[in-house]
C-alpha cells in the first residue's frame, strides 16, 4: 500500500506553478504551500476547495519564510520563531481546509527547511514544537532516518516515511542536494520504474548506482517539474498494474 503525494497550490497571485486541478485527480494527499514559500490565501482556499471535492488529503506544506527564494535558501531561523511560524501556517490552511469541508490531515516540510531537519535536532525540535502548537495528533511526513521523524516519535506525534522516485539519492538514504549535478531524475521511464520499486520492494538505486533501503508508505511526485501530470498518471497507472494499492496513508 501506498500513498501518492504531490507538492500542490505553488503559486502566488496571478502566477500559478502547479496543474493544482488535474494532478488532484491522481493523487492521494495534497501538500498545499501555505503562504510562506509559495501560496496565498486564495489559492490556499481554491486548493482546498478542489481537494476537498476529490477526497484527498489536505496536507500544510510548511517553510522558512523565503518566497523569493521559493523556501529553498538555507536560512537560521530561531527556534521559538520557527515554531511560532509553523503553527501559524498550520493554523492559516486549516481555516480554508475547514470551510471546504475537510480538515487538514498532516505536516510536511517544504525545501531547505525539509533538508535541514533531516540532520538538525534543534531545527527539528522546532518544527515539532509548532506542529505540537497547531495540533498534537497531526502525523509528520519525512525521509526516513531523519531526525525530524526521531524527535516527532519521542513526543508523541505519528511520522510517516516518504520516498522520492524522481530525486537522487545518496547512499546514506538522503537526498542529493539540488544544487548538484543529476540531482534530479528526468527520464520518465526512470521515474516510473523507481515508483515500483520503492513501492513493492522498498529499495532504490543511489546515485552510484547502489541500491539502497528506503521504506517508505508514501510517495512524493513533484508537481513542479514539465509534464508532472502525465509522469503522475504514468506513476500511478503502473501501481495498479503491479498489484500495490494507492491509498492516503492519514
Amino acid at each position: 500500500m501506498i500513498d501518492l503525494n504531490a507538492d500542490l497550490g505553488e503559486g502566488f497571485g496571478r502566477w500559478r506553478l502547479t496543474d493544482d486541478e488535474r494532478l488532484l485527480s491522481v493523487v492521494t494527499s495534497a501538500n498545499v504551500a501555505c503562504g510562506f514559500h509559495a501560496g496565498d490565501a486564495a489559492t490556499m482556499r481554491r486548493v482546498c476547495e478542489l481537494a476537498a471535492e476529490r477526497g484527498v488529503r489536505i496536507g500544510a506544506q510548511v517553510s522558512y519564510r523565503d518566497l523569493a527564494g521559493f523556501g529553498r535558501r538555507a536560512m537560521d531561523v530561531p527556534p521559538a520563531e520557527l515554531a511560532a511560524e509553523v503553527a501559524y501556517q498550520i493554523g492559516a490552511l486549516e481555516v480554508f481546509a475547514r470551510a471546504a469541508g475537510s480538515r487538514v490531515s498532516y505536516v510536511k516540510p517544504h525545501g531547505a527547511l525539509y533538508n535541514r531537519v533531516v540532520h538538525d535536532e534543534r531545527q527539528a525540535g522546532a518544527v515539532v514544537d509548532g506542529v505540537l502548537l497547531a495540533d498534537a495528533t497531526l502525523p509528520v511526513l519525512g525521509l526516513p532516518g531523519s531526525r525530524f521523524l526521531e524527535v516527532a516519535g519521542k513526543a508523541g506525534l505519528p511520522v510517516v516515511a516518504e520516498a522520492f522516485a524522481d530525486r537522487a539519492y545518496t547512499e546514506e538514504g538522503t537526498l542529493v542536494p539540488r544544487g548538484e549535478e543529476d540531482a534530479v531524475v528526468t527520464d520518465p521511464d526512470t521515474v516510473v520504474e523507481r515508483s515500483v520499486s520503492l513501492a513493492r520492494l522498498g529499495v532504490v538505486a543511489a546515485r552510484s548506482g547502489r541500491e539502497i533501503p528506503v521504506r517508505a508508505r508514501s510517495l512524493c511526485l513533484h508537481g513542479d517539474t514539465p509534464g508532472a501530470v502525465d509522469l503522475a498518471r504514468r506513476v500511478r497507472a503502473a501501481l495498479d498494474a503491479s498489484g500495490v494499492p494507492v491509498e492516503a496513508f492519514a
